[in-house]
């Protein structure tokens, strides 16, 4: 957003409750007590005439008599259909959780000044939650994010915060299965749009991340983490941030699979004259490195290390025998 863009927001927020506590009020007048030109207060209402609740019908909308503030009209502001913002807004306790989570995650990644100004706002947040607070519900619009896994990202954090292991119930997609796991907890983060859980996974025996709507269930236990505290990852960066996450693998790919490179994350990508690419990528799980192979079966093979090639052909092979 603009810096004219943030000032305009700021002056609508101010605009509207002063027009609700003055009533109709000419537009020089308004313009004098908010400290603006008139020709700005005027530019202000327009934009206001576009504003209001989510639906974007005309009965969802502010209504502004923009006739009036023409030059030959009487230049006094009448605004109507607003009578909401003259109420103070509350949030239930799932909405105020979903804000709660998604504070956190804006934390991870911030600057230092904007992490100043999350703090607080968590601060405030927090404590109305822990008091209760709620009464009046907000309509989140659409898109807003399920409320069972801003819930749940608000117990699991919690958790982490504690320091208390939890018992997962994970569906596993690379295997299938759902698996049941107890693991010391390091908070929430966000990446591409989805919530997980960074964790210390005992039956693995390393740091894992759990995408929070793959999670079936989590239960919070009394016991203490037994793996040494540690701040979740940043993400920002990409999934891995150490090479014991991850093994480096060199494909070759013919032209027909060079689609693969705008769909996956890669380290390095090394076209040749005859159009095959030499592609680096990091593979945190053979398995999946598999099917992304016989997925682009014939035309990826791989370079190193010669182990995974090997894994796809008996993979193939073992898929022919199945048509035999």
């Amino acid at each position: 957003m603009s810096a004219g863009a943030k000032e305009q927001v700021a002056r609508l927020l101010t605009l509207v409750p002063f027009l609700h506590a003055r009533g109709e009020v000419r537009v020089e007048e308004a313009a004098a007590a908010l400290g603006v030109q008139p020709d700005q207060l005027v530019q202000d209402l327009q934009v206001l005439f576009m504003c209001g609740t989510p639906g974007g019908y005309p009965d969802d909308l502010i209504d502004v008599d923009l006739e009036a503030l023409d030059e030959d009209g009487d230049r006094v502001i009448r605004v109507s259909n607003a009578d909401y913002l003259s109420r103070p807004m509350r949030l239930t306790a799932t909405e105020a959780s979903a804000v709660i989570v998604a504070l956190r995650a804006l934390r991870n990644g911030a600057r230092d000044a904007t992490r100043e100004v999350v703090d607080r706002a968590l601060a405030k947040l927090e404590t109305a939650a822990a008091e209760g607070s709620g009464a009046q519900r907000i309509d989140p619009g659409a898109g807003a994010g399920d409320p069972d896994l801003a819930l749940l990202a608000t117990r699991l954090q919690a958790a982490a915060d504690q320091r208390r292991q939890v018992r997962l119930s994970y569906y596993v997609p690379a295997r299938d299965e759902r698996s049941e796991r107890i693991v010391d907890p390091r908070g929430v983060v966000t990446a591409k749009g989805f919530s997980y859980l960074d964790a210390w996974c005992h039956s693995a025996e390393a740091p894992r991340l759990f995408r929070l709507d793959r999670v079936e269930s989590a239960e919070v236990l009394d016991a203490a983490i037994l793996s040494e505290p540690e701040a979740p990852r940043d993400l920002g960066d990409g999934f891995f941030t150490s090479a014991q996450d991850t093994t480096p693998v060199t494909l070759e790919l013919q032209p027909q699979a060079r689609w693969m490179v705008d769909y996956y994350p890669v380290e390095d990508v090394r076209p040749r004259e005859d159009g095959v690419l030499h592609v680096d990528l990091a593979v945190a799980d053979p398995r999946w490195l598999v099917r992304l192979l016989l997925r682009l079966a014939p035309y990826a093979t791989v370079v190193e290390p010669v182990e995974h090639e090997q894994a796809r052909s008996e993979a193939a092979r073992a898929a022919l025998a199945l048509y035999a």
